[in-house]
């Protein structure tokens, strides 16, 4: 009996430890979301904290804050991004990537010009505002000169009407500066992680960390809306790595963001270690890669961030829940459907049997299912980048 009214005592006496910790952080939250809304510097802890959310009620707090922070900055307009991938031939052995090039088991192909100009139109013809060009990393003459002549084609086949983004890794600062003067004027070159240590992890001895921000340093030097991101759910990631990444891009002033949670591809070094991810894993990495890009827009504002496909790929609706969460891009896939399979960066990518018809279809009325507006014929542009050139030219 005794033991029973102490057990009692103790229960009484955690649940209420845990009530007013519960208190406490509510408070905390929503202090930081006021911050938020005004406009206000968040404390590297009080991004930490945001990113520690765990409970459900304060999860959605966050989201409303963001979608707020969203709409007064770039509005709730979609903005479509038609990815082309050109090619899965690489030079880079990354550990985590289903295209690097020591994996025998993809079929190798490369687009020739003219369908990769065909796919650009079809964007075009169909009010797609931008095409994204996305290939695995070459450095050889032969590909920095039909990227450029792609990219000269399409611009002048287009009346200069359709944006090109390019996603094409590491260049020298004369290729940068080739293919930005062909026409192309952004450019996403992803870090994965600023952390030394677990950037090694994800890359064999040959990958630099110095080299990929030195890139970043040569795009923004060379005229390009810059854009950067990251992995999230990483093994051996911490939230003070998270919160590391946001105030390294904040650091170096980028105009757009990339980013999505760690999915495993079974033919890879990290991946043939990670059985397939359980129904909980994927919530798990999907509700982190929803609050990076909750917070990142909180403390980046007026930045281009897209709800990655990776998202879709942990849940059937996860490019819709990015754009509530503070998404304001979306890139649909129109590459041809017979290349689709053989450029998967990760185990059961979404949309590879779907044509680009179905896709653009499907997206839009999803998309303006959630109450958002699809940006049609526009290119997108980055606000921050048109406010930040401003700032460069002022006297």
């Amino acid at each position: 009996m005794f033991i029973r009214v102490i057990r009692g005592q103790l229960s009484f006496l955690i649940l209420g430890v845990l009530a007013v910790q519960k208190h406490v952080v509510n408070i905390m939250i929503n202090q930081i979301s006021d911050k938020a809304d005004r406009g206000e510097e968040l404390a590297p802890a009080e991004i930490q904290a945001l990113l520690e959310i765990s409970d459900p009620a304060e999860l959605q707090a966050l989201y409303d804050c963001a979608y707020r922070v969203k709409t007064k900055n770039v509005g709730q307009v979609a903005y479509f991004r038609g990815i082309i991938e050109c090619s899965n031939i690489c030079i880079k052995d990354c550990c985590y990537c289903g295209i690097r090039k020591s994996n025998t088991q993809v079929e190798r192909f490369q687009m020739d010009e003219e369908e990769i100009v065909r796919e650009a139109l079809w964007a075009f013809e169909n009010e797609y505002g931008s095409v994204v060009i996305q290939s695995g990393e070459r450095q050889d003459a032969a590909f920095i000169e039909m990227i450029e002549r792609v990219v000269r084609r399409i611009k002048k086949e287009t009346g200069g009407k359709l944006g090109i983004t390019l996603s094409l890794g590491e260049q020298t600062e004369e290729t940068y500066r080739r293919w930005r003067e062909a026409g192309a004027h952004r450019y996403l070159l992803r870090i994965e992680t600023t952390n030394p240590k677990l950037y090694r992890k994800l890359h064999p001895e040959d990958h630099d960390l110095e080299e990929r921000k030195h890139c970043l340093a040569l795009l923004k030097k060379t005229g390009w809306q810059v854009g950067t991101g990251v992995m999230m759910a990483l093994p051996g990631q911490t939230s003070e790595d998270l919160v590391n990444d946001i105030l390294f891009m904040k650091k170096i002033d980028v105009d757009m963001i990339g980013m999505g949670p760690y999915i495993p591809h079974r033919d890879t070094p990290m991946g043939e270690k990670i059985p397939p991810y359980t129904d909980e894993q994927k919530m798990n990495a999907l509700t982190l890669g929803l609050k990076m890009i909750a917070v990142t827009r909180i403390v980046l504002k007026d930045i281009n961030i897209a709800a990655a496909t990776a998202l879709q790929a942990l849940e059937h609706t996860g490019r819709e829940m990015g754009l509530k969460c503070g998404a304001n891009v979306i890139m649909p896939n129109v590459t041809e459907t017979g290349f689709r399979p053989n450029y998967t960066l990760y185990d059961n990518k979404p949309c590879t049997d779907e044509n680009s018809s179905m896709c653009r279809g499907c997206l839009s009325r999803r998309i303006t299912g959630i109450g958002e507006t699809i940006g049609f014929n526009e290119w997108g542009d980055s606000k921050h980048y048109s406010e930040r050139v401003k700032k460069e030219l002022a006297p």
